[in-house]
């Protein structure tokens, strides 16, 4: 049988490219996944060398699957021959209900606090023990923030993140609260008994401010909780102001009549009908 193969593989890796998964591999989909993970805002464009490194993929590992990732339109080769995220993606993202389904319908409302208060909106969902910013509209002239769209943020140190970890069901704000958290000066707060009167304060208020005195314009938050029809906190949305302009008793208002306002629209959709 003649093969392509180019003399530095495995039995391992021979049986992967005839289809049988080694009896103690990685799962084809797990491997898919790093791949995908590997792309970002700061490396848009990989080539397979770069690409198998940062996924820690044998090269022919990396090629065989970005081959396959190409045929399903998820990754896209550019002139140069490098890989970049395909449209594929993007269109089978835009029917999550938790992503896109929802951004739809709170972008509006988001759009009319952003014109009142010209800073940081965020929309964001909880994604297991970590937040998810769905979705960001910002003033040209605002400071810059940490979070880009799609990006993931800690739920202790965001103020739309608290609002999501207060809101949790119970397990979840346990198992949050018994995990170990990086101990640096960006994730302020980490610990149980700092923690659990603030996540208290936040159900009973139903609301938070935050302040971000670590980066280099000290921020300061002020969110509040989306509800479904189930009266469960499906999202968060927040205004991000510099500390030294803040005005969180002025924002607070707003952020909650909005949230208030989304958590009515997800109830029925543009005809008036029930959403699933």
């Amino acid at each position: 049988m003649n093969s392509s193969h180019d003399g530095n593989g495995t039995h391992e890796e021979h049986s992967r490219i005839r289809g049988h998964r080694p009896a103690h591999g990685e799962p084809l989909l797990d491997r898919a996944f790093r791949m995908l993970a590997c792309f970002g805002p700061d490396t848009p464009v990989l080539s397979l060398t770069a690409l198998a490194a940062r996924a820690d993929l044998p090269k022919a590992t990396a090629l065989r699957i970005a081959r396959q990732l190409t045929e399903q339109g998820a990754l896209e080769r550019t002139d140069s021959g490098h890989y970049t995220i395909g449209l594929r993606l993007l269109e089978i993202a835009t029917v999550a209900p938790r992503g896109h389904g929802l951004r739809t319908i709170a972008l509006p409302y988001l759009q009319d606090l952003w014109h009142a208060t010209r800073q940081h909106v965020q929309l964001v969902v909880r994604e297991g023990l970590e937040g998810v910013l769905v979705e960001r509209l910002s003033a040209r002239d605002a400071p810059r923030v940490m979070y880009r769209v799609g990006g993931r943020l800690p739920l202790h140190a965001t103020t739309p993140g608290l609002v999501l970890l207060a809101f949790a069901p119970t397990q979840v704000q346990e198992d949050f609260l018994t995990a170990d958290h990086p101990a640096d000066d960006d994730s302020p707060s980490a610990t149980a008994d700092a923690l659990r009167p603030k996540l208290a304060a936040i159900r009973r208020d139903r609301y938070a401010v935050f302040s971000r005195p670590q980066w280099d314009t000290p921020m300061t938050g002020v969110a509040a909780p989306i509800l479904d029809r189930n009266h469960t906190t499906v999202a968060a949305i927040s205004v991000i102001t510099p500390s030294e302009q803040s005005q969180p008793a002025a924002h607070i208002p707003a952020v909650v009549a909005v949230a208030r306002a989304i958590t009515r629209a997800m109830t029925t959709d543009t005809a008036g009908d029930p959403l699933p």
